[in-house]
């Protein structure tokens, strides 16, 4: 119960494993048989983009039968029953051709496609179909992992915010939809100085004109718009201008029980496993940090796993929580839990800059696997991308150049 399994990724993990096994050559040399091992890799390239083509037609398939609200039909439902909402169509034959030339997939002998293999394949997929279907309007970013490491800053030198400047400059919209849950816009700031900085210097500069840059904290509870005149470039903006339907409709005292529901569970967490831990209550959020006293020990993975599907499941349980969404998620170093998710936060993202639609938005994140994996709901309001460092958050956004690249010299 440690984690979620991606079944869509395992499943054509496990696709892909079959033509691994009958035409991989482990026993050839490099040195003896290097005809032998041109025709494995020709073979293997030719079966692997042909099982992508054909998941490729499953979800073309699938996406029909969502826009007749009669998805639970649909061939990849039934194999893959996990299985949620396509935004767009996924190129994957296309996608396994450019990840196979960068990744040698179709070479290797004795590693078969891997879970990351998918991973990236599927993130080129998306990036392909959103340009085709373009234009991108919105882009919007987790913060801790995605873009700068777990518990840091946005510094100056980080090479993302050129690539964020450049989406800016093209006038596409950019969210920071992270779960620091701050009120003041100078914590913000002291997180991602060097964006906010480069953005203002920018403006300076005359290279840049009315940047379209928010930042929505707590998961989908706390809006700042970039505002060049303002105090740290930031203004906060009322819940009132972004604030969801939905969302209008949740009572502050139904609020204030579940954070009290969630408290309690926290608090048998840190006496059950003897936790060094503190509890630390918010507006729209509560959760554990390490303790400040001497001698406290930090928490391991497992304690903070489990510190999570407690807490989810007793909320779950609650009369509360069926009555208001949260998130209950492991930050790495600690636990919290969050009035609304990310899926939220990227829907108010949209509704704010005007109403853009899912089809046209990416959300990049790397929790989408570990319990209470935050970056997992926003699959239900647009496309994402799930990377693993921030240094593949720059690689992304370097690829999303080349194939727009690519599709103007095709349309040329």
């Amino acid at each position: 119960m440690l984690s979620r399994r991606d079944q869509l990724i395992e499943w054509i993990k496990g696709l892909l494993a079959v033509p691994f096994v009958l035409h991989s050559q482990p026993t050839a040399a490099y040195n003896e048989r290097g005809d032998v091992l041109a025709k494995m890799a020709t073979t293997a390239h030719r079966r692997y983009a042909e099982i992508m083509r054909d998941v490729e037609e499953l979800i073309n398939d699938h996406i029909v039968q969502q826009q007749r609200s009669t998805s639970e039909r649909s061939k990849l439902k039934l194999l893959v029953p996990s299985v949620g909402k396509f935004f767009t169509p996924l190129a994957l034959e296309e996608a396994f051709n450019f990840q196979d030339e960068k990744r040698r997939i179709s070479s290797r002998r004795f590693v078969p496609p891997s879970f990351n293999d998918i991973r990236l394949t599927l993130n080129s997929a998306q990036l392909i179909s959103l340009v085709r279907g373009g234009p991108i309007e919105l882009v919007t970013f987790d913060g801790d992992v995605t873009l700068y490491e777990d518990g840091q800053s946005l510094k100056d030198e980080n090479p993302v915010i050129q690539r964020i400047l450049k989406l800016l400059t093209r006038g596409i919209h950019v969210g920071i939809v992270t779960a620091a849950g701050y009120t003041e816009s100078e914590k913000y700031y002291a997180r991602l100085y060097g964006l906010i900085d480069a953005v203002a210097d920018a403006i300076a500069a005359k290279e840049l004109e009315d940047p379209k840059l928010v930042v929505l904290g707590g998961e989908s509870n706390f809006m700042f718009q970039f505002k060049y005149n303002e105090e740290h470039f930031l203004q906060h903006i009322p819940r009132t201008n972004w604030l969801l339907d939905d969302m209008s409709k949740w009572r502050e005292e139904d609020i204030q029980e579940l954070l009290d529901v969630a408290e309690q569970a926290l608090h048998e967490c840190i006496d059950s496993m003897h936790l060094s831990a503190e509890i630390l209550r918010k507006e729209r959020a509560v959760g554990i940090i390490p303790s400040t006293s001497p001698g406290s020990q930090k928490f391991t993975r497992e304690q903070l796993e489990e510190t999570v599907l407690v807490t989810q499941q007793i909320l779950d349980l609650s009369r509360v929580g069926k009555k208001v969404p949260f998130c209950a998620f492991n930050g790495g170093n600690d636990v919290f839990v969050d009035i609304g998710d990310k899926s939220y936060g990227v829907l108010c993202c949209q509704r704010y800059f005007g109403g853009i639609d899912g089809s046209k938005t990416l959300h990049v994140g790397d929790q989408f696997l570990s319990a209470g994996a935050n970056d997992f709901k926003a699959r239900l309001a647009c496309t994402t991308a799930w990377i693993a460092s921030p240094a593949e958050t720059v690689q992304l956004l370097d690829e999303l150049t080349v194939h727009e690249a690519a599709a103007l010299l095709t349309a040329g």
